[in-house]
Order: C-alpha cells, then sequence, then structure tokens
C-alpha cells in the first residue's frame, strides 16, 4: 500500500497566546513597562532595584518578575542572547500586552570613534538575522518608536558615558563577522552589531508596541579591541538599569 502523504492543515502549529498561556501569564499580571536585559545577572541586578518583586514565571531559562519601582509597576525578564531564544521571550510580552517594552544590552562597536565602555541608543536595526524573514519581507524598516528614544539618548547623556545613535546590525553568526559582512551593514548605516535587537523591535512593531533599545559596549570590531572583562564596559552595562528606570519615571512624569 502506497503510503498518503502528511500535511500540516493548521494556519500555524503555536502562538504567543499559546505560550502565554502554557506559562498561565495574563496581561493583568505584568506592569506597564516591561525592562528585558538579555542574560540572568542583568535581570537580577533590576530586580533588586524593584519594591515587593513577584516571579511570573520561569520557562526554561527564562524568569519573569513584576513588581514596581517608586510605585510604578515594572516587569522584568532575562529576554535572551540570541535571536531565536529573543523570538520566545518577546512574543511573550506581546502576547501578553505590554504597552512599553525597553531593552538593554551590549554590542560591539562598528567605528573606530566609539569606545568600550560607551553607550550606544538605537535608531533601527539592520536585519542580518535567521528570525525576522519569517515575520516580514527585505523592504520592512525595523525601527524604534522615536519619542522612547529621544528620551533615553537625552537620559544615557547625563550619566558620564560617551553616546552614540544610530544603527545597529543584528547577526546570528558572531564568529562570522568578516568584512565582507561587516562592512555591508556598515554601508547599511550600522554604527554597531549585537544579536538580538532587530527582533525584538520587528516583534515590536508587528504587535504596535512602542519600544526602545540601550546597548553598552563591549568590543570594537574596526580596531579589534576586546573589552569583555574590561571595568569601563562594566559600568556601562551596570548603568543600563538606572537609564531604564529613569526612562520609566520620566514617562510617568515623576
Amino acid at each position: 500500500m502506497q503510503n498518503k502523504t502528511q500535511r500540516m492543515t493548521r494556519p500555524i502549529h503555536m502562538t504567543g497566546q499559546d505560550l502565554t498561556g502554557m506559562v498561565q501569564l495574563r496581561p493583568t499580571d505584568i506592569g506597564k513597562y516591561a525592562i528585558v536585559p538579555g542574560p540572568k545577572e542583568r535581570l537580577d541586578n533590576l530586580v533588586k532595584k524593584m519594591e515587593n518583586p513577584i516571579k511570573n514565571f520561569t520557562f526554561m531559562e527564562y524568569n519573569m518578575y513584576t513588581g514596581t519601582y517608586q510605585g510604578i509597576k515594572i516587569t522584568g525578564v532575562n529576554g535572551g542572547r540570541f535571536s531565536a531564544d529573543t523570538a520566545i521571550t518577546t512574543e511573550l510580552l506581546c502576547s501578553a500586552k505590554a504597552q512599553n517594552m525597553i531593552r538593554i544590552g551590549s554590542c560591539g562597536a562598528l567605528s573606530d570613534e566609539i569606545n568600550i565602555g560607551d553607550i550606544v541608543v538605537v535608531d533601527g536595526a539592520v536585519r542580518g538575522d535567521g528570525v525576522t524573514p519569517y515575520y516580514v519581507n527585505q523592504d520592512f524598516k525595523t525601527v524604534t518608536d522615536k519619542k522612547l528614544t529621544d528620551m533615553v539618548f537625552e537620559i544615557a547623556g547625563k550619566t558620564g558615558h560617551k553616546v552614540h545613535r544610530g544603527k545597529v546590525w543584528t547577526t546570528d553568526a558572531i564568529l562570522r563577522e568578516t568584512d565582507e559582512y561587516v562592512n555591508g551593514a556598515i554601508d547599511q548605516g550600522a554604527i554597531a552589531v549585537d544579536m538580538v535587537s532587530s527582533v525584538f523591535l520587528t516583534l515590536c512593531q508587528l504587535y504596535e508596541i512602542p519600544a526602545t533599545v540601550i546597548l553598552a559596549v563591549s568590543d570594537n570590531i574596526i580596531t579589534g579591541e576586546m573589552g569583555f572583562l574590561s571595568p569601563n564596559y562594566y559600568m556601562a552595562e551596570s548603568s543600563l538599569v538606572t537609564i531604564a528606570l529613569n526612562l520609566v519615571k520620566k514617562l510617568e512624569g515623576k
């Protein structure tokens, strides 16, 4: 007997709403503002600044907490280090109807005028990741929310760190940042490179949720400098939580 060809008949196997149901996350559970660091260590620093944090869920390696900061309800989640896991956590937040999203992360500089420990405020993304082509076509323009980004740029400028503003190139292949790809990203206006921002921002745009991204510079692709263990980098990284919280306060008129 000849085997019958099997074909999927449902339009999609799993949605963001399915995920929020799995972790039992409701819109009433999360804050008006979602702050999204990459690794758990940055999330821990954020949670320490929350008043009465409550864990919303632990899912695989991801943890979400909701509490208040100076009376303002906020949510924090370690949103992933790479494009694929960032898509999962961002879908969770978007499906739970977060109202504003702030990503804090790290990046490599694509200019010899940007130093280890500087801060990059992102205007938009050059999409070199493998996730967003499943969501949008190649002509889609991935950008941050202008209001949030203008405000965070002003706040970051008061920290004592040198602050830059521009596009970030997102790639999945950290060990293939070759001259061909790097120079191609620079030609498209990128001043920094990371592994997350294009996915985070694209999904937020599709869900029509205002979002912005702040990055601490850990290395420089142009000069070859590696600053992953540099005190300047760690100081900038620790400032990102404060910048994000000050943005929340400013949005609330405090």
